[in-house]
């Protein structure tokens, strides 16, 4: 028996090295190689190990690639493989090679001459789920960094992650006990990502990832994309085209034939500027011509022009193509189908090309700039996209509050960006350094005065002037807005000493929070966002009074890196 395998993998052996374009060959019924001249994978039930590049097994002793939803609970066995399609683009071969899974179908479309494949998943069976992903686990000595658009550096080496040194999850004390190591500090944004993955002298391995419709969530969205496996010391190469780790949840429900990709996973000697050209080409060639997939190539465009109800343009908007509304689920949990961002220009003007036919609503907001002070959203319930067509909007009209303001902390843009390590590159811990107590004076005090969380129990005031007698007619309203929330902390909201609202146990409409539910955010290293919150605290005018007035939040209980990550606060009457 043992010399009937030694012949059949010295058979196979030979078969990969006289390689002249992309193959499969069927080891077993459980086992098979996929590649090309170039490179070389041995794909198993569950995990793809031996990638051979240059002569070189990238993945060594670490675990391979694999598919998984739900985090590492579930991973997805391969029953079958087989080459559906054999064909050229632009006059080089290629072949799409099949892998099924009760699931769903893992494709790998591999080009003659091509340093790497081109992957895509077609459901058919994915359960409810918040998390879906590929990886790679490689060889760390042949990938010891990693790259992603905001981050580049040295991964953490294992010798580093020291037992008795554990915070919390996937978090350590570094050994002098000054930092923090944390994978969550290798997280970026997803949706301006241009190319990320693991690299060093001689070999690099990347994920590129033009369109992103398939991702989950709106701009805000933010995943984990490279980092030391803390356990076996693996070099990760995390593909989450369906992801959780920042939001309250995303529990989506996938329609049959439901695509995420195509993506190329492409291989190079470890250089940078090599992979960000490969990217532009990329980015430049979607919608990929080449795939045989008719919803795929159907698609039409957007565009509008967004005008407030004051008469100025919505310069620099956020835009958003998600869920028709109304939906349950915010712009940054909708995932069940296909997504589209976008920003306005200077004058309001928006468009979105290459949008799948089908039904979608629109949603803008402020992000920031001229309009700051904008604190509504606008929202389109319902839009139709027809293949070849263009969708023409016209002039939309936003709606925005005609109150007067009497302060406003912060730029209203759904990001702690303006305050104190508001934007920080993504950092553990970093909350921390916010004050317990904190006095900001409108009119003295500048924006970075305020920090971008409260986590510490004690009072943040804001003390500001009113120059009119109260009028009691015209309430005044709080508005609130969170960037983020990570629960175990509450915060009594005070005007002038009266007890107005609660950030943790509110009242109804839109200032309960009740059961306000958790997000990630400052525990896992993020600085500028989470899930944005929307709050508005009416009271009594007598509350307030001609002359200096103080509005406070005092955190009555925390626990540690957990609180509230700020946007704006806006009050107005």
């Amino acid at each position: 028996m043992k010399g009937i395998l030694a012949t059949l993998v010295a058979s196979l052996a030979t078969t990969v090295a006289a390689a002249t374009g992309p193959f499969l060959t069927a080891v077993d019924n459980q086992t098979w190689i996929i590649g090309n001249e170039v490179w070389n994978m041995t794909q198993g039930p569950t995990y793809g190990v031996k990638l051979y590049y240059k002569d070189h097994d990238c993945v060594g002793d670490a675990v391979g690639h694999y598919v998984s939803y739900n985090g590492a609970a579930n991973n997805l066995a391969w029953t079958s493989a087989s080459i559906v399609k054999t064909s050229s683009y632009n006059n080089v071969p290629y072949i799409d090679v099949l892998f099924t899974a009760a699931e769903g179908d893992m494709h790998w479309v591999i080009f003659s001459g091509q340093h790497g494949a081109y992957q895509y998943f077609v459901n058919h069976a994915l359960p409810t789920l918040g998390e879906f992903r590929t990886l790679w686990r490689l060889d760390n000595t042949t990938f010891p960094n990693g790259r992603t658009v905001t981050k580049d550096g040295v991964l953490p080496p294992l010798s580093e992650y020291l037992p008795q040194n554990k915070v919390q999850d996937e978090t350590w004390l570094t050994p002098d006990g000054k930092g923090y190591i944390t994978k969550y500090d290798w997280t970026s944004w997803s949706r301006p990502q241009d190319f990320f993955g693991v690299y060093g002298d001689e070999f690099g391995s990347w994920y590129i990832n033009p369109g992103k419709d398939y991702y989950n969530g709106n701009h805000a969205k933010q995943e984990l994309m490279v980092h030391r496996e803390s356990a076996s010391g693996d070099a990760v190469q995390l593909n989450m085209i369906h992801g959780t780790h920042f939001m309250v949840s995303s529990a989506d429900v996938f329609p049959d034939g439901k695509m995420w990709g195509p993506w190329l996973w492409y291989l190079n000697d470890g250089s940078k500027p090599d992979a960000a050209a490969q990217a532009k080409t990329e980015f430049a060639s979607w919608p990929y011509p080449w795939l045989d997939d008719e919803a795929y190539h159907s698609r039409g465009s957007v565009s509008g022009k967004l005008v407030l109800s004051d008469g100025r343009p919505a310069s620099n908007a956020a835009v958003f193509l998600g869920d028709v509304l109304p939906s349950s689920k915010t712009a940054l949990d909708m995932g069940s189908t296909y997504y589209y961002t976008t920003y306005a220009d200077a004058s309001g003007s928006f468009s979105i090309p290459d949008v799948r036919e089908g039904s979608y609503g629109l949603q803008a907001w402020s992000n920031g700039s001229s309009i700051r002070d904008v604190s509504t959203t606008f929202a389109l319930a319902s839009l139709s996209v027809t293949k070849d067509q263009a969708t023409d909007l016209g002039s939309l009209t936003w709606t925005v509050s005609s109150k007067k303001k009497l302060f406003q902390v912060g730029d209203f843009d759904h990001y702690s960006y303006g305050f104190k390590n508001g934007g920080a590159p993504w950092q553990h811990a970093l909350v921390a350094q916010c004050p317990e107590n904190l006095v900001y004076k409108v009119g003295c005090s500048k924006t970075e005065d305020w920090c971008m969380g409260q986590t510490y129990k004690g009072n943040w005031t804001i003390r500001f002037w009113n120059g009119q007698e109260p009028d009691a007619i015209k309430e005044p309203t709080l508005i609130v807005s969170l960037a983020g929330y990570s629960s175990g902390a509450s915060s009594t909201i005070w005007a002038n000493g009266v007890a107005v609202g609660n950030l943790t146990s509110g009242a109804t409409g839109k200032t309960a929070t009740d059961g306000l539910a958790s997000d990630p955010s400052l525990y896992r290293s993020a600085t500028a966002a989470g899930e944005w919150r929307y709050f508005e605290f009416g009271f009594g005018a007598s509350v307030l009074k001609k002359g200096v007035n103080e509005v406070t939040f005092q955190m009555t209980r925390n626990t540690t890196w957990h609180g509230f990550m700020w946007d704006s606060i806006i009050l107005e009457w």
